[in-house]
């Protein structure tokens, strides 16, 4: 009799062990079974950052799409049954659309990783745009690795390797924006909308902003606006593809000047250099009016 119990106790074991086995193995080889890894993330320079990281082995899907602003981006409902198929999502963090839809996502999507990328960044009265400036990016793309390689620990290396070699690409951006001002005494821009807050933090420069709070500028602002910017010889107005620039163009007018379009969301994550490049020659201009 004790016998019997003994065989059915470790027939049991060994039906468990098997059991189990099974359910890591299939968690450990999702990437080998489905070739790559279903990365969501909310804007388009994230995307860039994850399959730099990622390569080969991510398939990376953005919610808001180009032209598109992430102020007011409305999710259309099937979007929500392909988020429930994502294994990782890489919030900006500090996004109101991330706020209001994270939660409805994890609902539909127990499975899924989120990992928050501005964890270790001094945010600045709740600004999200962290991805304008490439020392904030740095600190970015680290959690995208890590994440990654969690996932993933059997391509570690792979990710490793690419990781390696974006941070040398950030550092040598960094280099080269920081040698874009160098000489420039009038270090301040004006732009629509204060996306570029963290570039100007980091930079040393000051970012006039036109759009107060999230909302079109009242007269005494504006009236304000053309004050400092006169003052300071500034006549290029900077406005995103995202956002209205009937404000920015009567400021423009107000000043003698014109109204430049820079994307603070580019696809390419290096174009951000060529748009520091034309707001450093807006400097130079000024300090000539001045």
């Amino acid at each position: 009799m004790k016998r019997t119990r003994l065989g059915l106790s470790i027939s049991v074991l060994l039906i468990l062990t098997v059991l189990i086995t099974g359910c890591f193995k299939k968690e450990e080889s999702k990437v080998r079974e489905e070739g790559v890894l279903k990365v969501w993330v909310t804007v388009l320079p994230q995307a860039d950052l994850v399959r730099k990281i990622g390569g080969e082995l991510v398939e990376v899907n953005v919610l808001v799409p180009k032209g598109a602003s992430p102020e007011d981006y409305e999710i259309p409902p099937g979007r929500l049954k392909e988020l429930s198929q994502a294994d990782v999502y890489f919030v900006v963090g500090h996004l109101p659309l991330e706020r209001v839809w994270i939660e409805r996502i994890k609902g539909i999507n127990k499975d899924l990783l989120v990992v928050d990328t501005s964890q270790g960044i001094e945010i600045i009265d709740d600004n999200p745009h962290i991805w304008l400036s490439p020392r904030l990016v740095a600190i970015q793309s680290r959690h995208i690795y890590e994440a990654l390689s969690s996932i993933d620990d059997e391509n570690k290396g792979y990710y490793e390797e690419n990781y390696a070699a974006l941070q040398d690409e950030l550092e040598k951006m960094d280099e080269d924006i920081a040698e874009l001002f160098t000489g420039i005494k009038t270090r301040m821009f004006l732009t629509y909308h204060p996306a570029w807050t963290y570039l100007a933090r980091d930079y040393g420069l000051t970012e006039l902003a036109i759009e107060e709070h999230g909302k079109e500028p009242g007269p005494k602002h504006v009236a304000h606006i053309i004050d400092v910017a006169k003052k300071n010889g500034i006549k290029i107005v900077f406005a995103s593809p995202q956002h209205s620039i009937k404000s920015a163009q009567v400021i423009a007018k107000e000043l003698g000047g014109e109204v430049k379009i820079i994307d603070p969301l580019p696809e390419d994550y290096r174009e951000l250099y060529e748009t520091v490049s034309l707001i450093a020659d807006a400097m130079r201009r000024a300090e000539k009016n001045k």
